[in-house]
């Protein structure tokens, strides 16, 4: 078999030089030494049968790249026969050989927000650098678009520091920005990488799973950034995978509920709503937030499902609260553009609302601000205005991060923005804070849409807020996220506090 390998791989390099321009500066040595060695008759012979040989060998080395893409890429399948060679090879030979994986960042993101035309030029530049910068002998293949798989063959100089040396090289190569749409647009890639002798004993497919591995330990530690496999990238993909399959069993035995954050008046101090938040309660790890299984729901397309399961408790938690006597006007709820995209999303929420005699007019749509900053999806578009003509109050969540624009804010028939933590941190001891929140309240005041303040750590943030204008305020400040059996307590003790209180006025508006 590997008597065959060889043979195989000399000739397709035989076949690579004589199929190319070299051979015609061979040609004239060849016929020289067939005159040399059988005269005339031999020169003729030659000048006959070189050109059909130069042919043969033209026709087999293209054959052998019949798989190979007209963009440099080879095709999965012939990569996974080379890489398998590569791997084989050098687990006999003991040499040292690389899988790498590089990601272009936010490709999706560039998608939505640019149309297909301008993300197949992304991904043309970035495919196109890439290649400029591996070696000439290395191979490379595209999964798909905006993420290429290499593979490094052996070298004398291979190494940990050699791989790290050439990941350094792609990200730089990457970081070139590129014009979109009259806009320059700056490109970032994350990379994962395995050498070979870090997992001696492993198969060839195990291999590409550990380079993968490091791509997402390498993404999970934010955007631009290289890892390595290692043993503990193991641990840390193995202690993922099983968290990952109890996140689904945890959906159906209701270990995920809700936890509710109050929001209040700045005008009353009265409750205005809660916000229902994901929490995982693991029998053995404790209270486990969205960062944690987040991606898990994503990578495992089970968004509405969480959203749904989200939504049950909530409409459950809205029903006690009125059977308890105590006013909550609205729950808000967290809506993933997977659920918007949903064409019996309001058959299904008018369905699920009815089961508790609710209607939509208790419901807060929480929607973050990329959803609307995205090229714009008619079906999301038809559910958002239609949850908004039956009354439903639009959240539009972490204002002033995902660029929405005013238009979208009116399209979307948007009730409420939300501003987000950055805007209003230390904004009672900063000047340029306090201009920049008074502009966005102002706005929204012109655009008659109410605010909420979701940053509130402090009494004088609170404050502020409310001489300010913004209508609502939601955090710390005014009470951490807690299960239902908590908010019971936490409402009575927040009302016999109101009592106590004196109100915090408004500052009038000129």
């Amino acid at each position: 078999m590997w008597k065959h390998i060889s043979v195989s791989r000399i000739f397709e390099s035989l076949a690579m030089v004589l199929s190319g321009p070299p051979a015609l500066a061979l040609a004239p040595a060849i016929s020289r030494a067939a005159y040399w060695i059988g005269g005339e008759r031999a020169l003729v012979v030659v000048a006959l049968t070189l050109p059909l040989v130069f042919a043969a060998l033209s026709t087999a080395h293209k054959a052998s790249n019949r798989e190979k893409d007209d963009n440099g890429l080879m095709s999965l399948d012939r990569f996974a026969t080379e890489m398998e060679t590569l791997f084989a090879e050098n687990q006999r030979t003991g040499h040292e050989a690389a899988c790498m994986v590089v990601e272009l960042g936010g490709f999706s993101e560039y998608l939505d927000l640019h149309g297909n035309a301008a993300g197949n030029l992304m991904a043309e530049q970035f495919r196109d650098r890439v290649l400029s910068v591996i070696r000439s002998h290395d191979i490379a293949a595209g999964p798909y678009q905006g993420k290429i798989a290499i593979g490094q063959r052996a070298a004398q100089n291979l190494d940990l520091e050699a791989c790290i040396q050439m990941s350094g090289r792609i990200q730089t190569a990457v970081d070139e920005p590129i014009m979109l749409n009259g806009t320059s647009v700056y490109m970032s890639c994350s990379i994962g990488f395995c050498l070979q002798s870090t997992l001696p004993d492993i198969t060839f497919s195990e291999w590409i799973d550990a380079a993968n591995a490091a791509l997402a330990e390498a993404q999970r530690n934010g955007p631009a950034t290289i890892r390595a496999f290692s043993s503990e990238t193991q641990r840390r993909a193995r202690v993922r995978a099983n968290l990952r399959n109890e996140f689904i069993a945890a959906l159906d035995s209701g270990e995920i509920r809700p936890w509710f954050q109050p929001q209040i008046s700045t005008d009353t101090g009265h409750v205005t709503g809660f916000e229902a938040l994901a929490r995982w309660e693991h029998p053995q790890k404790g209270v486990l937030g969205p960062p944690v299984f987040l991606h898990f729901a994503e990578q495992a397309d089970l968004m509405e499902r969480l959203g749904q399961v989200m939504r049950h408790h909530a409409f459950a938690a809205m029903r006690q609260w009125i059977r308890a006597g105590v006013v909550v006007p609205r729950i808000g709820v967290n809506f993933s553009s997977e659920e918007l995209r949903d064409p019996a999303l309001i058959d299904r929420l008018k369905w699920e609302l009815d089961q508790i005699a609710l209607t939509l007019d208790r419901l807060t749509v929480e929607i973050l601000e990329t959803v609307f900053s995205r090229r714009p999806d008619d079906v999301i578009t038809r559910n958002v205005t239609s949850m908004s003509k039956r009354y439903c109050c639009i959240d539009l969540d972490d204002f002033g991060t995902g660029h929405a624009s005013i238009a979208s804010i009116k399209r979307f028939d948007v009730s409420r923005i939300k501003i987000g933590r950055s805007f209003v941190a230390k904004a009672d001891r900063d000047a340029s804070q306090q201009q920049l929140v008074s502009a966005i309240l102002t706005m929204a005041e012109r655009l008659n849409v109410e605010t909420l303040t979701e940053g509130v750590e402090t009494q004088g943030e609170h404050a502020l807020m409310a001489q300010l204008g913004c209508d609502h305020v939601q955090r710390f400040g005014i009470g951490k996220p807690m299960p239902f059996e908590k908010t019971l307590g936490w409402m009575a003790a927040h009302q016999n506090k109101l009592n106590r209180m004196p109100k915090i006025e408004r500052q009038a508006r000129p």
